[in-house]
């Protein structure tokens, strides 16, 4: 993993080892869950949202939050995902094109 930049009881982020963007943070929550479709109302819709929470702190950190930024989450393997432990990607710092794949 890349360098700690942020963590707390429930989330830990770190830098990605190979960015996508000049600031790209990955924030992984420490519950495992596999995906983000297994995410399930109460306490894990509560760490869900604290993780978007995280991404907004991170981004005002950054100095990204007024130009913009993308927060992107690839559920399951025909979105892309490939490590079976839910994280967030926190993209920046260039702009951003659409559609993103």
């Amino acid at each position: 993993m890349g360098q700690l930049v942020y963590e707390d009881d429930q989330v830990a982020a770190f830098n990605d080892l190979n960015p996508a963007a000049p600031v790209h943070v990955l924030i992984i929550p420490k519950k495992h869950i596999e995906k983000l479709a297994d995410i399930e109302d109460g306490e894990d819709a509560c760490l869900a949202g604290h993780i978007l929470t995280v991404a907004n702190k991170i981004a005002r950190e950054r100095g990204i939050a007024e130009e913009g930024y993308r927060v992107v989450v690839n559920n399951g393997s025909g979105a892309g995902q490939s490590v079976w432990h839910l994280h967030f990607h926190l993209l920046g710092g260039r702009k951003l094109g659409w559609p993103p794949g």
